[in-house]
């Protein structure tokens, strides 16, 4: 699937499209509105991730005339406006959703999929499962062998790691990259608290054990 970013800040746009492109998508990007309304016309997208405040074009203009040559490509807006009129105003003008600056990663892309689902898309893998753990990526639940497990937004982005990795040892720091974009400090304990929170939820009532430390390394999902 085909994602068009809009956004001026350099590193808010390789953070995003960094997450996007690991997450499966194909990204192109555009660092201006008049860049990125021409990009939306030249190609078709299945989704547009637009910022508001842009150079030579806004977002909220740029959006209006996709609109008005009845693109229908879906729009999630990033803005670091955060009112309720603001948001009302990129609705109307034809957003699809609206994001605030700042936002974590697993919420843009779970943002990203419930668009497509609107729009009648569907990403690529719905479904993930191994060990009597069934991970529907598109319904955003968990279920261990028929039992509902109910997961906070980056706990689900956790474990989808594990099962996309299975049997594959998971260094903290890659866990650091992928869940905070390292936007937190390298010795913090973040990983760590957050693993014994699922492992709280997914092993503490079922025999068979699922995630383990690995010393020196990190944690892997298996059962065994």
């Amino acid at each position: 699937m085909n994602i068009l970013v809009v956004e001026d800040d350099a590193e808010i746009s390789a953070f995003v499209s960094r997450g996007l492109r690991r997450a499966g998508y194909v990204v192109d990007c555009a660092a201006d509105g008049l860049s990125g309304e021409k990009m939306a016309r030249a190609a078709i997208y299945d989704a547009a991730i637009v910022d508001l405040m842009l150079p030579g074009q806004d977002g909220l203009t740029l959006i209006a005339h996709l609109r008005e040559s009845r693109l229908k490509t879906p729009v999630i807006v990033l803005s670091a406006k955060r009112s309720t009129s603001d948001k009302v105003a990129c609705l109307r003008r034809g957003a699809d959703d609206y994001l605030s600056k700042p936002f974590d990663l697993p919420e843009l892309l779970a943002r990203v999929e419930a668009v497509l689902r609107r729009s009648g898309e569907t990403p690529k893998a719905e479904r993930l499962e191994n060990s009597g753990v069934v991970v529907d990526l598109v319904g955003r639940t968990v279920r261990r062998d028929g039992q509902r497990i109910e997961l906070p937004p980056r706990e689900f982005a956790l474990l989808e790691l594990f099962l996309r990795n299975v049997g594959r040892p998971l260094a903290k720091s890659y866990l650091l990259e992928r869940l905070w974009n390292f936007n937190v400090e390298p010795q913090t304990n973040v990983v760590d608290v957050l693993v014994c929170r699922l492992r709280d939820r997914l092993d503490r009532d079922f025999p068979v054990k699922l995630i383990h430390t690995v010393r020196a390394v990190g944690y892997v999902f298996r059962p065994a």
